[in-house]
């Protein structure tokens, strides 16, 4: 089994707004969520366990809530004193399933290392029940009260920030808004570079896009991303922002939100029954990157798997977070070596934090 490095999870989201006891077995979730009203309840597909199975050792863990107008589709509140209340209710869930022994938190390079060391046999460690390495991560910045508030958050554990979600924010315009970076969203991006903190390009309009890469000089990555050569919609990127990812060493994490992976999807409406979308049109979109890059080293896997939905909004054949494997055999029978599938499923995101944190 490949160690796969998933760099987009909204763990805490799914347990402190949704109230999913993520040690729990899935069938457990689920059951407990017959009755339930949520957007994909009782068809979650992410807690600890899958989590091993599919040796998903080690995972950037998002902390969400914004205060964005309009309200965005989750993690929405009216102020940006709430919405760093529900951050620091999302570390501290973090911090007991450390306590507990679930998770781990990698915060700079010997931590890395010492995760990848305990995850070097996948299946033994899944067995072992060995702690999830995770990286923390912030998803849109509205929760920033002030900019003294990001120092706080790296004194604390963050690492990577995506200063967008959905809608007009604080300091930058989700993909669905219109507009430029506003001047605290530039003293922001500032503010990350001065700090090392890696820039998430994920969820930002184009022009804030350019805008902030032209500001910020650091580590930058696309946690969920796909193509819009592909699926023709602002979420995604163009091939001139692809290019410029790869210009400045970016990776790409592939995300399996099924509207996101194929065209004329219909939230609420399509199924992955009546569009056959599967895990292989996930593999689409890393050939499309790689046919850009000329090699396969900017492609990993950020899948978004109960970002807001459920197996009603994923590929067919994907059960569990665990289903995340068979991308291997996919990516085989399409011609990509051995050391080009290690380093979608790892290395290549591994690459830019050992880059980041040297």
């Amino acid at each position: 089994m490949n160690l796969i490095f998933d760099v987009h999870l909204d763990l805490s989201l799914n347990a402190m707004e949704w109230n999913r006891d993520l040690t729990l077995s899935i069938d457990e979730i689920r059951d407990l969520e017959r009755d339930s009203t949520i957007k994909g309840g009782a068809m979650g597909t992410v807690n600890f366990e899958e989590m091993r199975k599919g040796g998903i050792g080690l995972c950037v863990a998002t902390q969400i809530a914004g205060c964005m107008k309009p309200k965005g589709p989750a993690a929405g509140w009216e102020s940006p004193a709430q919405a760093w209340g529900m951050t620091q209710a999302q570390i501290a869930y973090y911090q007991e399933m450390e306590a507990i022994g679930e998770m781990k938190m990698v915060k700079n390079l010997a931590d890395l290392e010492s995760s990848l060391a305990t995850w070097s046999d996948p299946d033994a460690a899944a067995k072992a029940k060995e702690p999830i390495g995770y990286i923390l991560s912030l998803e849109g910045a509205d929760s920033m009260v002030t900019l003294d508030h990001v120092d706080r958050a790296y004194e604390y554990g963050l690492r990577a920030m995506g200063p967008a979600h959905y809608g007009i924010g604080r300091y930058a315009m989700g993909h669905d808004a219109v507009g430029g970076l506003p001047p605290q969203g530039k003293d922001l991006v500032r503010k990350l570079d001065d700090l090392g903190i890696i820039l998430d390009a994920t969820h930002l309009n184009d022009k804030c896009f350019f805008e902030a890469l032209d500001i910020y000089q650091g580590t930058v990555w696309a946690s969920h991303s796909n193509c819009r050569a592909l699926v023709d919609d602002v979420r995604q990127y163009s091939d001139e922002q692809i290019k410029l990812l790869i210009e400045r060493g970016a990776v790409l994490g592939g995300v399996f939100d099924a509207w996101m992976m194929i065209p004329n999807w219909t939230r609420g409406e399509s199924t992955p029954e009546s569009t056959g979308v599967t895990i292989a049109h996930i593999a689409d979109h890393i050939d499309h990157i790689c046919q850009l890059a000329g090699n396969a080293n900017h492609c990993g896997i950020g899948s978004d798997l109960d970002g807001g939905f459920g197996r009603e909004q994923c590929p067919k054949d994907l059960d569990t977070i665990a289903d995340l494997q068979s991308l291997e055999g996919i990516l085989s029978g399409r011609g990509f070596s051995a050391e080009d599938i290690a380093g979608i499923f790892h290395g290549n995101f591994l690459r830019v934090l050992r880059e980041a944190w040297s």
